[in-house]
């Protein structure tokens, strides 16, 4: 599941259509109109083919919608979109969005529906965390105003660390649907070998290899801190906000703990208000 998890029949959300209490709500919120409505077009488009990922169809079925995006896409970049991806075609023209990052996002939704992933190595976790996150993230900072250089790394640390804290959040739920994202190395480094879903994540020793995952999310929070730090605030405020709602996320996540049962932390709307109002201005 995307950090976007975010329409496959109506590409073009509102602010009615978009949770109200999501952190992804909260953070467009303040962005000016052009920025805001840019935003809302990626979170329609990201939406669109994580449903088509997560859907109920045969698997070729999938493959096969996904690719078809691919062609809307090509449709928007040459200038002749469908009626419902016209308001995408001219955020693309105006914030000069790279038609790769758009393709990254379609091809990580096409590995979740090529095959149910199951403890993934190292290098296929970070290219999948790239490609549902990082690639969103450098959509996103472009539509902030970001100096590229600047956009391109936050995009890569932020991404992972929002994607990360999403795996350690979302265990039981991936495995409700035949899927675990910790990856290969950090399993076997605890002595779990198992390739059966519920073996994975009933196993004892599962929580140390959350924590390690958890230290590794915490250092990519860092990293986006540091680089959000030397950037114009105004540029920032969004990313801000997303980052300290998934941090309490992380961090209500372990000081939970992963040992079962594992009960779903939810973000207090108060917390979540606090985070805004603190990185408004």
């Amino acid at each position: 599941m995307a950090v976007s998890n975010l329409i496959a029949e109506d590409p073009v959300p509102d602010a009615a259509k978009v949770t109200s209490g999501s952190s992804f709500y909260l953070a467009m919120r303040i962005l000016p109109a052009e920025q805001r409505d840019a935003m809302y077009q990626i979170y329609a488009f990201c939406r669109a083919v994580d449903d088509i990922a997560d859907g109920d169809l045969p698997r070729g079925e999938r493959a096969g919608a996904l690719e078809q995006w691919r062609t809307e896409i090509d449709a928007c970049y040459a200038g002749k979109p469908r009626e419902g991806l016209v308001a995408l075609t001219q955020n693309i023209t105006a914030f000069h969005l790279s038609r790769d990052d758009f393709y990254a996002v379609i091809d990580g939704m096409a590995m979740d529906a090529a095959a149910d992933i199951i403890a993934p190595d190292e290098t296929t976790l970070d290219l999948y965390c790239d490609r549902v996150a990082s690639a969103v993230g450098r959509l996103s900072v472009r539509i902030f105003g970001m100096q590229e250089d600047a956009g391109r790394r936050l995009a890569h640390h932020l991404g992972r660390a929002l994607q990360l804290t999403n795996i350690l959040r979302d265990i039981d739920e991936d495995a409700g649907i035949g899927r675990v994202y910790l990856p290969r190395e950090l399993l076997s480094q605890q002595g779990i070998s198992s390739t059966d879903v519920n073996s994975i994540v009933n196993d004892a020793r599962l929580p140390r290899v959350c924590l390690t995952l958890a230290e590794r999310a915490r250092a990519h929070y860092e990293q986006s801190d540091a680089i959000m730090a030397a950037a114009p605030r105004a540029q920032t405020r969004a990313p801000r906000i997303m980052s300290g709602a998934y941090r309490t996320i992380l961090e209500a996540n372990l000081k939970r703990g992963f040992d079962l049962p594992r009960s779903r932390v939810r973000t207090p709307r108060s917390r979540l208000l606090w985070i805004v109002a603190r990185n408004i201005f």
